[in-house]
């Protein structure tokens, strides 16, 4: 496959992809001076293809402006949405790298249930509230995760997957694994239908015994979902 820049046509490499699931890619901009709005449109529209996602959004506080959910088999186009979004003029002032992934503790799962976590269409209907935050399990001292044996691990994960289960239909999980990859183990992404369903969701959960002793949370981002005009509109941009 041939991409022109400038006046070369350069020979583009083939796909990297993982072995399974998808890559991953959430990017977290703000404006520049430069940010041209009808070029972030046609960046964002040009990487969704086939099975690559792009999922806008505006971004609340002083963190950001706007994100970008972006996933999909090919490493490769997901990082040229970073470079095209970057030559539109924004500014990348946080991001992270993860892959859909299956949970040790899946096993027994049905198999559509399994599929959507690899490979999730998103954002899911009705549900234009967004939170992003990573996290990993400790390795303290007197809290250590990986100290425990995979039952007791497993008995904790299912009493923390009980607690997210009470609020289906109001909350879409997304979670992400990024050991090796980025900063911490994995990224939740959750989507709801008004914001106070994040906040309940977020609260009611780090409760239980898995997060309340070995939870480790990083930096939160909210927003809205929206389309790509949308966002950018919202955002000053259009």
């Amino acid at each position: 496959m041939l991409a022109a820049r400038g006046r070369k046509l350069v020979a583009m490499p083939d796909p990297l992809t993982p072995s399974e699931g998808w890559g991953v890619l959430h990017l977290f901009c703000r404006l520049g001076p430069s940010s041209d709005g009808q070029a972030v449109i046609s960046a964002v529209k040009a990487a969704e293809d086939g099975d690559h996602q792009v999922v806008p959004f505006s971004v609340f506080g002083h963190k950001a402006d706007l994100g970008f959910l972006a996933l999909g088999p090919d490493w490769g186009r997901l990082r040229q949405l970073q470079a095209s979004l970057q030559a539109a003029g924004l500014e990348i002032a946080w991001s992270y790298v993860s892959l859909t992934e299956l949970s040790e503790y899946s096993k027994g799962m049905p198999e559509e249930h399994l599929r959507a976590r690899l490979y999730p269409r998103l954002p899911p209907a009705g549900k234009r509230a967004i939170c992003f935050y990573p996290m990993s399990k400790r390795r303290g001292e007197t809290y250590n995760w990986y100290s425990l044996d995979f039952d007791e691990r497993l008995h904790l994960m299912i009493d923390h997957g009980r607690s997210g289960r009470r609020f289906a239909g109001r909350v879409v999980q997304l979670v992400t694994g990024s050991a090796g990859l980025d900063d911490f183990e994995w990224g939740v992404t959750l989507f709801g239908v008004h914001p106070d369903d994040l906040k309940d969701t977020v609260y009611t959960m780090r409760f239980d015994e898995a997060s309340a002793r070995f939870g480790d949370f990083g930096p939160f981002y909210a927003g809205i979902v929206g389309s790509i005009e949308e966002v950018a509109a919202q955002v000053g941009l259009a």
